[in-house]
């Protein structure tokens, strides 16, 4: 949904994660449980000039940790093989060293015990396929189309589902990457506060909070950063942050880290100058407390939306506290969701159904009044427990009086 900022992807290629292969091992060994068939990934292609970093394929990243390009993954009941291409002398020269099944730390470098050369991939495949009727791949891919060609009788069905169920349950491995994309989005954010002031530049303070997360040695941004002032501060995904934010306007910041391959999602909103005018801290208060309302009813087995869910929850609380100029409830202007999953992806891998313990998703009220050019979100990351949920995004205020204290000049 969100567009990449080149700025936080720029030139050389990811490092191997901080994460312990055995976690990737433990994942594989997870899907490998209930497989009724063969599972197939390929990792992100490579351009012929790549001049920024790519991110790779998540679900891929996700079995294997491995980041190079032009990789291949086999998954079966009892086998996992993954495939990597010959070292290529002119490239490396460029983009530098990757690893080949040929090297001798092959296994110890990627956790697998079966290394491949990429061209043993279809002899391999046809050995599998010998003993496992369906297919699982991920659609609407080159790799798939490729699949459909060579083997068109074949069941071929998507991999994503009965990977996102692992996905969905945090490890806590996992979990203390996503903390740490936290605690570094929280730094950024206060990096943004002490910048802010009646005429800066909303760019500004997104170079404040990028310049942080880079800092503290992680990949960069895990969306574009929202800097929203004034009338800005209304539209949902503003993401140009070109805008002088004035004294006496509220500045929505929506910005987080990516870590170690994980990311995290922190909504606030503060006002230039230091100080709410009384309509703004109405609205804010309303906001905060609908997040509270849905963080408090936050437990396994609600959802997130529908007619009994976090959403519903905040938007009754909305409709209950307020009124447009017009004398209206301000259900009507929060105009989202109440949340997502997280993980590797800013928007996670999701499966339909209610909350389970070891999931993590955003709490992420807010009331967007065009007419009153302001707009008002917080956003915070919550880990779901067996008894409720776990604010893993406290530590940065949402009270409005440390919001003023923490802008203030």
């Amino acid at each position: 949904m969100r567009r990449i900022l080149a700025l936080a992807l720029l030139i050389a290629p990811l490092a191997l994660p901080k994460m312990p292969l055995d976690e990737y091992r433990t994942r594989r060994a997870n899907l490998r449980k209930n497989l009724d068939g063969v599972v197939l990934l390929a990792s992100r292609t490579e351009g012929r000039d790549e001049v920024f970093r790519a991110d790779q394929e998540p679900n891929f990243y996700y079995l294997t940790g491995w980041t190079d390009p032009g990789s291949r993954l086999i998954i079966t009941p009892s086998r996992e093989i993954l495939f990597l291409p010959h070292h290529d002398t002119r490239r490396e020269a460029f983009m530098g060293v990757r690893s080949s099944a040929e090297d001798k730390d092959a296994h110890a470098l990627t956790g697998f015990d079966e290394v491949l050369p990429i061209e043993k991939f279809e002899e391999e495949l046809d050995k599998a396929l010998s003993a496992n009727e369906k297919i699982y791949t991920l659609p609407n891919t080159a790799f798939a189309d490729k699949l459909k060609t060579l083997y068109p009788f074949r069941d071929i069905s998507d991999a994503s589902p009965m990977i996102a169920k692992l996905r969905m349950k945090k490890s806590a491995a996992e979990l203390a990457a996503i903390q740490r994309a936290t605690d570094v989005s929280l730094e950024g954010h206060r990096a943004a506060w002490k910048k802010m002031a009646a005429g800066i530049y909303e760019y500004k303070l997104e170079a404040a909070l990028v310049n942080t997360f880079i800092e503290n040695g992680c990949e960069g941004v895990s969306y574009a950063p929202i800097v929203g002032s004034g009338p800005n501060s209304t539209v949902l995904h503003y993401s140009s942050n070109h805008r002088r934010a004035d004294l006496g306007e509220v500045v929505v910041i929506d910005s987080a880290a990516q870590c170690d391959g994980y990311a995290s999602d922190i909504t606030r909103t503060s006002p230039v100058g230091g100080k709410f005018s009384k309509r703004q801290r109405e609205i804010y208060e309303i906001v905060l407390g609908a997040q509270n309302a849905a963080i408090a009813a936050a437990k396994p087995g609600i959802r997130l939306s529908g007619p009994t869910s976090l959403t519903q929850i905040a938007k009754d609380y909305m409709n209950a506290h307020g009124k447009d100029l017009h004398g209206e409830p301000l259900g009507k202007y929060f105009i989202h969701g109440i949340g997502h999953q997280v993980g590797l992806q800013v928007h996670d891998a999701t499966v339909d159904g209610p909350l389970e313990a070891g999931m993590v998703v955003t709490i992420e009220p807010g009331i967007y009044i065009p007419e009153e050019n302001i707009g008002v979100r917080i956003e915070d990351v919550i880990l779901v427990t067996e008894n409720g949920a776990k604010l893993l995004s406290g530590a940065l205020p949402r009270e409005p009086d440390e919001i003023e204290k923490a802008v203030a000049k």
